[in-house]
Formats: C-alpha cells, sequence, structure tokens
C-alpha cells in the first residue's frame, strides 16, 4: 500500500509540472508594501496595489504548475517586514519571492531588476530576470546583489524583484495594463520553475 501511494504521489507531481525529485515544492509569494505603506506612487498609481496584483497572478500561474503557495498578504493591508520573514522562515523545502515595483525621481529611468543577498539565491534572481525579460520588452537592469530586509533574514533561497518604475510615464503606462502585469507573472513564474530544474 506504501509503495503504491509512492507511485501516485510520483505521478501527480508529473501531471502538475513539478517533479518528485525538486529542489521544493513551496514558493512563499510577498506583495511588497500594503495599507499606510503606499510603497512607489505617482498620483494615483500605487506601487502596493500593483504588486499585490501581480503577486495573486504570479499565485495562479505557480498553483497551475503544481507548486503550493503561501502568500504574505492576500489583500491592502500592512505586514511588517519582521512578519513578513517569520513567514517564510517557518515553511521548509521553500523559496521567497518578494514583488515590488520601483521608483526613483529620475522620471527617465525604468527597466527590470531582481535582487538577490546570499549565493544559495543567485542563480534563482538571474533566471527570473532572465524569464520575466523573454516575456516582455524592457531595459534590463540585471540581478544584483543587495540588502533588502526581506531578502536578508530569510532562511530559504530569497529574492526581491522590481517590475518596473512607477515614476517613468512609459512604463507607468504599461503597468497599468493586466496584460504587462500578467506577462511580469508568467516570467516570475517560468524564472522559478527554471531554477527548480
Amino acid at each position: 500500500m506504501r509503495t503504491f501511494l509512492k507511485t501516485l504521489t510520483v505521478l501527480a507531481f508529473f501531471a502538475f509540472g513539478v517533479s518528485a525529485d525538486a529542489k521544493f515544492r513551496t514558493v512563499v509569494i510577498d506583495p511588497g508594501h500594503g495599507g499606510h505603506d503606499k510603497g512607489g506612487q505617482w498620483g494615483r498609481v500605487y506601487e502596493k496595489h500593483l504588486a499585490l496584483d501581480t503577486a495573486m497572478r504570479l499565485e495562479g500561474h505557480l498553483k497551475n504548475m503544481g507548486y503550493k503557495t503561501i502568500v504574505t498578504r492576500r489583500s491592502d493591508y500592512f505586514i511588517s517586514l519582521p512578519q513578513r520573514v517569520a513567514i517564510a522562515n517557518r515553511q521548509k523545502n521553500a523559496i521567497f519571492v518578494s514583488v515590488h515595483y520601483n521608483y526613483t525621481w529620475k522620471q527617465d529611468v525604468s527597466g527590470l531588476e531582481t535582487f538577490y543577498n546570499r549565493s544559495d539565491s543567485s542563480r534563482l534572481s538571474s533566471l527570473v530576470q532572465s524569464s520575466i525579460l523573454k516575456r516582455v520588452r524592457a531595459v534590463n537592469r540585471g540581478s544584483k546583489y543587495a540588502r533588502y530586509y526581506v531578502i536578508r533574514h530569510t532562511n530559504i533561497p530569497s529574492i526581491l524583484v522590481e517590475c518596473g518604475f512607477v515614476s517613468c510615464k512609459s512604463e507607468r503606462d504599461r503597468m497599468k495594463s493586466a496584460w504587462f502585469r500578467d506577462s511580469l507573472a508568467r516570467g516570475i513564474a517560468e524564472g522559478i520553475h527554471r531554477y527548480n530544474d
């Protein structure tokens, strides 16, 4: 009976796209900001809303691939950085992906970038960065080392994805499109899956 159940489990993971010997089966998705913390903003375009929408789309794509997902917030409320890290650190056999949109006072700056903090996250960062750029045409700002709190204090492979600049008009116009946000989410999911191969 035990052998039969194990065989069924293996078949299920192959059917949904996640192999039985995958490195991880859970993705902790962290939509940046929330509540009183709007993040980057221009007029009524708020990073917190863009990040949440993109994160929810990412969850859908990952579930379709057979992954288990945990989302740090599912609506517009504030959650502290230590709380986000605590959620991630309770997970085993998992990775952490924080979704953000960028902002700078220089309105001509645009592009996508992905950050990591530890060596075990460098390849994940590079694969996600290349995958999102295959989905959308944008300036490649690269995969980079950074010391952001949520990727510095997590105990599992962790990245932070910046999905474009709210402060750049041409990029802001694109990110207001559901197609653009969904393309970014698909790209992130594909990068995650490539890392798990």
